[in-house]
């Protein structure tokens, strides 16, 4: 019997790619209109135009959560079912959060190559505990941040789209947390309604003290103005694990010292990676079986 065509939408695994290899027939770049199967991470892109040219597809699994480049409308209304991979990130997610949170304010990543190069004389950092901690995004990684953040926070507040039955203080909407934190961690998804939310005016509002830390989408911040906010000394630093353009990231952006950078590593840890990969293969393999998918989407 000849295996189903799959389509790799965006750069995967090795691991991945030799389990469904042994699944799928697959195929990159320009697939054959009898795909009937779609992998890719949260940045793959599923539009109209591409399912136009899939008349066959049935099914498409993303590795990972971030999910802003389908367009779920059009998927919906050809009956494509789609999942992702909910839970088995977050926890790593959230880890690098508060990594990201500590290297920023106590010059983790800064200090490292000064001593490597044989220096000892390092400026002062800020203290990382008893600072006012705001997270954009209260799902379940911005919940899963929020729990390890409290310990190290004078006071925990949080934004989302409807105040949370949590203990810590609710704020309506980014421009009044940012007001309120000395330190804004992102954990918002993508698309139309987060663009850019993060903009002059907010990194404004956020403060001269005040850190950004981003581990949700890089299309959330404006990044023109989040370079000329720390090259201005308008904002203290800012921890990036996502984006607008990734893997490019400005010049600009990258000759800054006073943020951390990563490469999109959020879930990259042995652990999360193959539990991942797990699930992407559980929801193929129930989907062409007959059977309920593990984590629907649609």
């Amino acid at each position: 019997m000849a295996r189903p065509d799959l389509l790799i939408a965006s750069q995967i695994s090795a691991a991945l790619r030799t389990a469904l290899a042994e699944r799928f027939t697959l195929h990159e770049g320009d697939p054959p209109a009898t795909t009937r199967a779609i992998v890719g991470g949260g940045m793959a892109k599923v539009d109209a135009e591409l399912l136009g040219k899939l008349p066959a597809l049935e099914i498409v699994a993303i590795h990972g959560v971030g999910h802003d480049r389908l367009d779920l409308d059009a998927l919906k209304a050809r009956g494509v079912r789609v999942t992702t991979t909910p839970g088995v990130l977050t926890e790593d997610v959230a880890d690098l959060a508060i990594g990201l949170m500590l290297a920023v304010q106590r010059r983790i990543a800064a200090n490292d190559p000064l001593v490597r190069s044989g220096g000892w004389a390092a400026p002062l950092g800020r203290r990382a505990s008893g600072r006012r901690i705001g997270i954009f995004g209260l799902g379940q990684i911005g919940h899963a941040i929020a729990l390890r953040a409290a310990p190290f926070a004078s006071e925990l507040l949080y934004s989302a789209r409807s105040e949370k039955p949590v203990p810590w203080r609710f704020m309506p909407g980014i421009a009044a947390l940012a007001e309120a934190s000395d330190v804004l961690i992102l954990a918002a998804p993508g698309g139309a309604g987060t663009d850019r939310i993060v903009d002059a005016a907010v990194l404004d509002r956020l403060g001269p003290g005040g850190v950004l830390v981003n581990i949700a989408r890089g299309s959330l911040v404006d990044e023109p103005a989040l370079v000329a906010a720390l090259a201005e000394g308008r904002i203290a630093g800012a921890g990036l694990d996502v984006f607008a353009e990734e893997p490019q990231i400005p010049e600009a952006l990258r000759a800054l010292e006073n943020l951390v950078l990563a490469p999109h590593q959020g879930s990259a840890t042995e652990e999360g990676r193959a539990e991942m990969r797990a699930l992407v293969l559980a929801n193929l393999d129930a989907h062409f079986a007959g059977k309920p998918l593990v984590t629907p989407l649609i």
